[in-house]
């Protein structure tokens, strides 16, 4: 029985001496890397929030590096006490593979809405245009992007899709340009039909003032003077200005006593 103890002992002693070292070196390593790693998470944070990145997109990547960079710390103090980790390693890569194929779309979504919060070609409240559809940005998801439009539609996008094509940003200049076109028959005074268009952008409140309103002849039609008639005004009273200036261009022009021609067919008829 002695002898079978000392045996046990030897063993033990055998066992620490061989491992004992190892052991204590990688309950270190576990320990400064847990440490390491709160404070890269931390710095990672802090950065995310000067760039204004939003709170869910920051409490994702801050738990995914964290949980990256903990898989590989482990992974390295297997290696350290003599794990095995060959084939663990490549069990994680063919997992790994196998859910981005499953799940490339979603991810490619997901990727894109990161560009998106990341690099901020657009934010909440801005006019855009982007896949075809113009409308005000709602709001802005880890993986769709969703607009309201000025038919009050709501278009959900993908954010693959959003950050892979062109996006046109008509609020990050502050002003827009609503292009409009008045004809007037070629018998009409030109000038005058000026002078009363430039005076209803001037008076109007929601044109911008800078840029100047512009009026100018835009063609000469078959049975009309085009005039190309260019206010400025804020994206979100685009719009208004729209109407308004039609409408009361109308008026104006009736008033005046400019005729605004329409399209017409002379037939006769032979006896």
């Amino acid at each position: 029985m002695n002898e079978k103890f000392q045996d046990f002992l030897d063993m033990a002693y055998n066992l620490i001496v061989a491992y004992g070292v190892k052991v204590v070196m990688a309950i270190i390593v576990l320990l400064v890397g847990l440490w390491i790693i709160k404070r890269i998470v931390k710095v990672t944070d802090k950065m995310m929030e000067k760039r204004e990145v939003s709170g869910s997109l920051r409490g994702f990547l801050k738990a995914l590096i964290s949980i990256l960079l903990k898989v590989m710390l482990l992974i390295s103090i297997a290696q350290m006490v003599g794990i095995q980790t060959t084939s663990f390693i490549a069990v994680l890569g063919a997992l790994g593979l196998a859910v981005g194929l499953a799940l490339q779309g979603t991810l490619a979504n997901f990727a894109g809405g990161v560009m998106i919060l990341l690099f901020k070609p657009f934010k909440v409240g801005d006019l855009i245009e982007s896949q075809g559809h113009l409308g005000t940005v709602k709001e802005i998801h880890i993986f769709v992007t969703i607009l309201l439009t000025p038919e009050n539609k709501t278009v959900i996008i993908p954010n693959a899709a959003v950050s892979n094509n062109d996006i046109v940003n008509y609020t990050t200049e502050g002003l827009m340009r609503v292009d409009l076109v008045f004809g007037i028959s070629y018998e009409s005074n030109i000038k005058d039909a000026k002078d009363i268009l430039l005076k209803i952008l001037e008076t109007h409140p929601k044109v911008l003032k800078e840029p100047a309103p512009f009026v100018g002849v835009k063609e000469l039609a078959d049975s009309s003077v085009n005039l190309a008639v260019r206010p400025f005004s804020a994206p979100q009273d685009y719009w208004n200005v729209y109407f308004d200036v039609y409408e009361e261009g109308k008026i104006a022009l009736d008033e005046a006593g400019i005729t605004i021609p329409f399209p017409q067919v002379d037939v006769h008829m032979g006896k």
